[in-house]
């Protein structure tokens, strides 16, 4: 092989590698874009709640039942979550492939824990008679919670999702930019969830 032969592969692989790396970049800044979008939702349901918090119609109100033993137990659950997720993307970087697998599973298995003790309290409000429909309060709360608890779900998909990737795959450059993506998800999640831990349930069980 001559050597301007080398040197035409070498700018091909060259040229390759930048394309997946500004493929990758857009990608990352479009899915900022989404989260940008994904806060004007949330923005709107924490103004709709704080409008509706007082309007309890004669109906309890948030330190009427609020367990924040509980719901401190289900918050370190998603900040632990983020934390191990963190982890999951030190080992992507450092080409560890079983690691991210494992560390994505202690992750699912955190979130999974959240929209469980969730469900339960969703369940045990419903059965007090303390549902969406009993005041506008309930209503606002009900609205906000279960709107980030459907995004979780969603992660949590995901997550198997690309755990089953990375299985089969490895880390590819695709599957490292969905991982990316997939962490500003997570983490937005984690800090939309310490303002409603704080505005609902902190300032609602004063």
């Amino acid at each position: 092989m001559s050597t301007e032969t080398l040197h035409n592969h070498d700018s091909l692989n060259a040229h390759d590698a930048h394309g997946h790396h500004d493929a990758g970049a857009t990608k990352v800044f479009g899915f900022w874009i989404y989260l940008m979008s994904d806060c004007i939702l949330f923005a709107t349901l924490f103004a709709t709640y704080a409008v509706l918090v007082n309007a309890t119609a004669g109906g309890p109100a948030g330190k009427d039942i609020f367990e924040l033993p509980f719901v401190l137990v289900e918050t370190f659950c998603l900040l632990f979550s983020s934390i191990t997720y963190g982890m999951a993307m030190l080992a992507m970087n450092r080409g560890e492939t079983s690691k991210v697998t494992a560390w994505l599973g202690v992750t699912f298995l955190f979130g999974l824990a959240f929209i469980c003790m969730e469900l339960y309290e969703f369940h045990h409000l419903i059965g007090e008679g303390f549902g969406p429909d009993r005041s506008a309060f309930l209503s606002g709360f009900f609205a906000l919670v279960a709107t980030h608890g459907l995004h979780v779900t969603s992660g949590l998909v995901w997550i198997l999702v690309m755990m089953t990737q990375v299985s089969r795959r490895g880390l590819t450059k695709t599957n490292q930019t969905r991982l990316m993506c997939l962490s500003l998800f997570w983490h937005f999640l984690d800090v939309v969830w310490i303002c409603v831990f704080t505005v609902v349930y902190l300032m609602g069980a004063m």
